[in-house]
């Protein structure tokens, strides 16, 4: 199985996605394989946290802007001031993530969620999910 998805962001947003990739896996009717959910854009990524408490989400984008601020020296200057600090953060956290499939669901623990990390936005983006048996 191969499905698109496509959300709406604003800056710094962090969007549940978790229910989005559980639905793909038990549409596909896969019993035991590997579902990979992939971001194609370069300002955006995708993370693995803790559900329980929404400030630990403002805490994750609070580090990441702290590692990787907004700043006028980068070379790179694109659309939005922090279009090149996007580009930074979404190539050290990643643009992909690979779960297992066990029994027919996604193997998670069980507080851990899956996450659509925007760092430039607004914007219209996408993510994929392909569902393969193995």
């Amino acid at each position: 199985m191969f499905k698109k998805f496509n959300i709406e962001t604003k800056f710094n947003d962090v969007i549940n996605i978790t229910e989005d990739v559980k639905n793909c896996v038990k549409e596909s009717g896969v019993q035991e394989g590997i579902c990979v959910v992939y971001n194609p854009h370069t300002t955006a990524s995708l993370a693995v946290t803790s559900f329980w408490d929404p400030a630990g989400f403002e805490d994750l984008q609070d580090e990441i802007c702290r590692l990787i601020p907004t700043k006028v020296d980068f070379k790179h200057q694109h659309d939005t001031p922090q279009d090149a600090a996007g580009h930074v953060k979404s190539a050290i956290v990643g643009i992909s993530q690979t779960f297992i499939i066990h029994e027919g669901k996604l193997v998670l623990g069980g507080s851990q969620g899956i996450f659509f990390l925007e760092f430039d936005g607004p914007r219209k983006r996408q993510f994929i999910v392909k569902v393969a048996e193995g």
